[in-house]
């Protein structure tokens, strides 16, 4: 397909925005447009022109295709398809459908043409359909095409609104969900596997803008550093654009090493992660964020992971903590993380949720007692620091 063939991207909205009341849907689908505006510009794509009509955004271009494949990271957006406009004449319609066939067609393959139709015309959808259909065979003869209206190799499609009409070929998916801002803030702990990272993205499909915090300490034996947690921040701002594209660094100078020897491992690891989520907790609260993201999960073999999970929340008291991973199994969540553009990676060592032993919070607060803790999260957050991405 020839690059200069297109003028226009037809911008398909999300299944979830068309169902929403008049007044949310009109306010979901402008934080969309401006998403989109910001994508344009961060990426210098120019364009003259962008039309919200009936559940679709149509964006004058030059630069279709490449526009088209930017915006398919935009969350909201279902599809998008690069394509030709012109008016809804029959005669213009034929046209453009013939150059388009010309130029986009491959030699020997079956194709079918799909037509929509949306106003008054002098033609039907189906008539229309027939008509471009034996164009291209009669007028390409060289191109030896055969129609297969069920399982075509390629298709020409063309949507007729009112006076205008657009031809494309090729139609690109998108993630879908909710435009990103129409949620409130959330702060995302990011560590250096990849399952925090796609927790975060999956609450940034549902219209959160994230606020990416990672806590440095020294407990886990192979915690590789800031490189990876940078890496899988840098995938989730392709995701994120036209909202602040930096990481928040959290160090403790209190070394969590140092928590008693006779503490049991999974009594030193919930003590960690009670610290943690206390640390992002006042994050949150200067950041006016709703809630707390972790990238938490049921392994296979647990035993009491969910009252690991009960006895971290306690810390927080009537501040909500989400998991979205915790309904997903390990290809489930292989399969998203792939979707993102995540690499993987050494998977961080999860507590041993699968041995019998189980921490009562009697224990855990009697622990926490020794460790001043107040002290500890308010010297965390005084140590902030910000990555640029």
């Amino acid at each position: 397909m020839l690059k200069n063939a297109f003028d226009t991207v037809i911008v398909r909205l999300g299944g979830e925005i068309g169902i929403k009341a008049p007044w949310t849907r009109k306010h979901y689908e402008r934080r969309l447009a401006s998403n989109i505006k910001a994508t344009l510009k961060h990426y210098k794509i120019s364009y003259s022109t962008l039309i919200r009509k009936s559940g679709r955004l149509y964006i004058k271009t030059r630069q279709a295709e490449d526009t088209a494949e930017k915006l398919r990271h935009i969350f909201g957006v279902s599809s998008l398809s690069p394509a030709t406009e012109t008016s809804s004449n029959l005669n213009d319609v034929l046209n453009e459908s013939l150059a388009l066939a010309k130029s986009g067609f491959a030699h020997g393959k079956s194709f079918a043409v799909r037509c929509h139709r949306v106003g008054k015309h002098e033609y039907t959808s189906q008539n229309l359909c027939a008509q471009v259909g034996k164009l291209i065979l009669t007028s390409l003869p060289e191109l030896e095409l055969r129609v297969d209206l069920k399982h075509p190799e390629q298709s020409l499609q063309v949507e007729v609104r009112d006076k205008n009409a657009y031809l494309f070929t090729k139609t690109i998916k998108g993630v879908g969900g909710l435009p990103l801002g129409t949620q409130p803030k959330l702060v995302c702990l990011l560590k250096s596997d990849m399952q925090s990272a796609t927790a975060c993205w999956m609450t940034m499909k549902r219209g959160c803008p994230p606020i990416l915090v990672h806590v440095e300490n020294s407990i886990l034996r192979r915690h590789k550093g800031i490189s990876d947690v940078k890496r899988a921040a840098q995938v989730l701002m392709e995701w994120n654009t036209g909202f602040p594209r930096k990481l928040r660094v959290a160090r403790y100078r209190y070394d969590l090493t140092s928590i008693p020897k006779e503490y049991t491992r999974e009594l030193a690891e919930l003590v960690r992660k009670r610290l943690m989520l206390r640390t992002a907790q006042r994050i949150a609260e200067i950041e006016n964020a709703e809630g707390i993201v972790t990238g938490d999960w049921i392994p296979r073999r647990a035993a009491h992971t969910i009252h690991f999970f009960r006895i971290q929340d306690e810390a927080v008291k009537g501040f909500p903590v989400y998991r979205p991973l915790i309904g997903l199994n390990e290809a489930e969540t292989e399969a998203i993380r792939d979707t993102i553009g995540l690499s993987k990676t050494a998977k961080e060592e999860l507590v041993r949720t699968e041995s019998e032993v189980t921490v009562k919070l009697a224990e855990i607060k009697k622990a926490e007692s020794r460790l001043s803790l107040d002290e500890v999260v308010e010297d965390s957050v005084k140590s902030l620091y910000t990555l640029k991405l």
